[in-house]
């Protein structure tokens, strides 16, 4: 094997590209690395290599695909976030059997379009780049250790939230909103029917499930009412919901079938809410009067406490004297998950909160939002 493409050389060209621009900020260093690569195409496979494991070692840090693609796409350009993946993709058959969470977030990745072709110096630099975060990611509380464990005899809920998935998308697609109230409606009361199904039968296994955790993107802007927005979700579903607003996302701990309601009534409820803000600005702008980010930030904070109190009084329809011991349970199994998870948090107090008319208009969009609960058992 030539010096070029051994990686125990001192002079192969990688390692003399990641001395020279990964442990520097400067963008001399940047342009030293990427013509070292530039000049070597035969440095090419070890470089994709590297890449790989660089990957690796963020999942061994406790990150997860999604977690890798969200803060490259904030941190970098579309172009990096095709590389890296492709990297990803690149370990894909070994990953699959980390369960089916990670798959699902494997198979959004399949669709990513290819990295776009370039001179060899601009693609050397862009790796670089991307390199540079990946080899600086730090370590994150790892969500393998807090998998839910499965009975064998449980019957597959995929079938029930594919219903809850569709009939969401269907409501925030109509535009006439009888048909809106049907739909979403339906959807809350599967959601809870769903939700009283699952602690119900973990009561009545021989084993209980323990919590699991995963995480959710919170995206910029106006992250701060979006992650309040989260934390009510997951509240009146039994979960709990830690904001890293550093990384963009919050980590919610609950048990299976709570975290992905969790999942699909936060997005349904974001949908509802940037759709009814976008119509609320329109009419400002029809009467002369123009808003600026408070409007949107107070806007988004008023529908965020208002969907936490009408889901706090939703949920409590359901509470039933053969419900509440098992829901109980179920709780203190998810408060001391969440204990053993994050030691040491904070609470954030809203930012930005100033506009009178965005708050009232974001309550009043809260109060219109399809959240129904389901009436209480027999």
């Amino acid at each position: 094997m030539s010096s070029s493409t051994n990686p125990d050389n001192p002079a192969n060209p990688v390692e003399r590209a990641f001395e020279a621009a990964l442990y520097t900020d400067t963008h001399d260093a940047l342009d030293a690395g990427a013509s070292i690569l530039a000049a070597d195409p035969a440095a090419d496979p070890e470089l994709d290599r590297r890449g790989r494991e660089f990957v690796a070692a963020a999942w061994r840090r406790g990150w997860q695909p999604a977690d890798v693609v969200r803060l490259v796409r904030r941190e970098l350009d579309d172009v990096h976030v095709r590389i890296v993946s492709a990297l990803i993709r690149a370990q894909a058959p070994d990953d699959r059997a980390r369960g089916p969470r990670w798959t699902a977030q494997l198979d959004e990745l399949a669709v990513a379009a290819p990295p776009p072709r370039t001179d060899r110096f601009t693609h050397a630099t862009t790796v670089l780049e991307l390199y540079r975060l990946l080899l600086r990611l730090p370590s994150l509380e790892p969500l393998d250790e807090h998998a839910p464990k499965r009975h064998e005899n449980r019957r597959p809920a995929s079938r029930m939230l594919t219903r809850i998935r569709a009939l969401l998308a269907k409501a925030e697609a109509t535009g006439f909103p009888e048909e809106a109230e049907a739909l979403s409606a339906k959807a809350q009361e599967l959601m809870a029917r769903h939700s009283i199904d699952e602690a119900l039968l973990d009561a009545q296994a021989p084993a209980k499930d323990a919590p699991g955790a995963c995480r959710i993107g919170v995206e910029a802007p106006y992250e701060q009412a979006k992650a309040v927005l989260l934390d009510a979700v997951a509240g009146a579903n039994h979960c709990r919901a830690v904001w890293n607003e550093a990384f963009g996302f919050s980590t919610v701990v609950g048990f299976e079938g709570d975290l992905e309601v969790v999942e699909l009534l936060y997005t349904s409820l974001l949908v509802q809410a940037t759709t009814a803000m976008t119509r609320a600005e329109a009419a400002q702008r029809a009467g002369g009067r123009r808003r600026t980010k408070t409007f949107r930030q107070s806007f988004l904070a008023a529908y965020a406490h208002r969907i936490g109190d009408r889901l706090a009084r939703a949920a409590g329809t359901q509470m039933t004297d053969d419900l509440l011991p098992v829901l109980a349970t179920r709780e203190v199994a998810v408060t001391d998950c969440v204990d053993a998870m994050f030691p040491e948090t904070t609470t954030t107090r809203l930012r930005g909160v100033t506009d009178e008319a965005g708050w009232t208009q974001g309550a009043e969009a809260a109060d219109r939002a399809q959240v129904r609960a389901r009436p209480p058992l027999d």
